[in-house]
């Protein structure tokens, strides 16, 4: 299988005209619904290991989330996340988010193969609520990387907040 490169703008670009389809698909889905494989277009395992990350942020244990993340994992954002590793992912973001987040509500998740876009709201535990897309890659039943574009800004203490 060949591997060729994307640049984050044919990225960007993808994922720009993927959520402007997304729009008008009415779909509504939690990260513990099952979804309608012919809507995501990904395998079942993938879906479910997708929808299983997501849920996992929900029990606070950091276990679930690291047996989903493959030993080379990136994680990237605009917030200064460039293809940062599974334990800098884990002190930066997952440390400083998690009693946060109450759940996650998958909106969309939508791809093919191993790559998937995904379009959620985040509830947190102060009652606000945000909304991210992320960009992910799949390689054996775990996630590889993911790619973070964060929503508006909001007073959550955030990546997307001010100060």
């Amino acid at each position: 299988m060949e591997n060729n490169p994307i640049s984050r703008r044919m990225i960007f670009e993808a994922g720009a005209c993927a959520l402007a389809a997304a729009a008008g698909i009415p779909q509504y889905a939690s990260a513990h619904a099952q979804s309608a494989l012919a809507q995501s277009g990904l395998s079942p395992k993938n879906d479910e290991t997708i929808r299983k990350w997501y849920a996992a942020w929900e029990k606070k244990d950091w276990h679930p989330v690291d047996v989903l993340l493959a030993d080379d994992f990136t994680f990237t954002s605009a917030a200064g996340d460039d293809h940062i590793s599974k334990s800098a992912f884990k002190v930066k973001c997952w440390q400083s988010q998690i009693d946060f987040i109450e759940r996650f509500d998958l909106q969309r998740v939508f791809g093919s193969g191993n790559e998937a876009f995904v379009l959620y709201n985040c509830l947190t535990k102060n009652g606000k609520t945000f909304r991210n897309v992320e960009y992910l890659r799949l390689k054996d039943d775990k996630l590889a990387s993911i790619e973070c574009y964060f929503g508006a800004q909001s007073s959550f203490p955030s990546a997307v907040s001010k100060g």
